[in-house]
């Protein structure tokens, strides 16, 4: 059993190696923090965004009333180790079925998720569960433990009125919005952030934020009641990974230093004090600017993968970050 299922089950567990760092956001970007991460310590807690409308995801929170499972999956095959073991579970819970039937398009890990869900009656206790099942290298913890809608105040969705505010409702809408993104806010507005997520932040050396979408992913797990000010709070470090692409839609015409002013409006309370950026960041003078105006500096790095694709490398994040983390 892993020390997930050992915690959970109330094991003696032993002290793991390296800082304690939560990981805190959604989607591929927070899949690659976490593979980049448990490469440096073996103390990491992934707190994940549960807005998700779209797809699988969207369609058991719809049917089942439940939160959305589709980051948490993504987050838990991210966990799972090198090994044959890890490696096979974490394609099987990837896999998502063909066909034109009820089951086509569902990921099988959302599914599994579900069922440990309906079982335990626990939204917790369930990840835990498919955590120990995977052997995940760490744990997983959803930010709230209902589903949550985003909106959005976005403005040029009328190319003859492109001042116009106008509001755009839930997660996948807000990602393929052609406008450009505001502000968000969530409803229910006074959702309670999960327990047990608000415990591992208050106990972390280190909280990593970024990357990925930045309204939907990134920033929105922050608004959830508490969460900032968990944050923070406290003499831990915030780390920000910043985007190597620029195909976010939520983000058009964002330099990576309006970005950073963005999260820091936002969320007033969360001080960041180290932020990631590839050298090819285009406004690096803009960002250096931001950065020193909150109080963080910037690290740059060659973190981009080495295909030309918009994602992180792991290896080479898992590098930075490990001296970040160290230093």
């Amino acid at each position: 059993m892993t020390q997930v299922g050992a915690r959970r089950h109330g094991l003696p567990t032993s002290h793991g190696d390296g800082p304690r760092v939560v990981a805190v956001g959604g989607g591929h970007g927070l899949a690659a923090t976490l593979r980049a991460l448990r490469r440096v310590t073996d103390e990491l807690t992934a707190v994940v965004g549960v807005s998700d409308d779209g797809g699988s995801s969207g369609r058991l929170r719809r049917e089942l009333g439940v939160p959305p499972p589709g980051d948490l999956r993504m987050a838990l095959a991210a966990l799972c180790g090198d090994d044959a073991w890890g490696r096979t579970w974490s394609r099987v819970v990837q896999h998502r079925f063909g066909g034109n039937g009820d089951l086509a398009g569902h990921a099988l890990g959302n599914l599994l998720i579900t069922a440990l869900w309906e079982e335990t009656a626990d939204i917790v206790g369930g990840l835990d569960w498919v955590a120990a099942l995977l052997g995940a290298h760490g744990r997983v913890l959803p930010v709230a433990t209902q589903g949550l809608q985003i909106i959005a105040e976005v403005t040029g969705l009328d190319p003859a009125r492109p001042d116009t505010v106008q509001e755009v409702r839930g997660q996948a809408a807000v990602a393929v919005s052609s406008g450009r993104v505001a502000s968000i806010r969530l409803e229910p507005s006074d959702v309670a952030a999960c327990p047990q997520a608000l415990e591992a932040i208050a106990v972390a050396d280190v909280v990593v934020l970024g990357p990925g979408s930045w309204f939907t992913s990134v920033l929105a797990p922050l608004l959830v009641p508490g969460m900032s000010d968990a944050v923070g709070a406290g003499r831990r470090r915030v780390v920000l990974v910043c985007n190597v692409g620029d195909h976010d839609l939520e983000t058009s015409g964002l330099s990576r230093a309006q970005q950073l002013r963005v999260l820091a409006e936002h969320v007033p309370a969360v001080g960041i004090d180290v932020v990631i950026a590839d050298p090819q960041v285009h406004d690096r003078a803009g960002l250096d600017e931001v950065a020193a105006t909150l109080g963080a500096r910037v690290t740059t790095a060659p973190v981009a993968a080495r295909d030309g694709s918009p994602t992180h490398d792991v290896d080479l994040l898992a590098s930075v970050l490990a001296g970040v983390l160290a230093g």
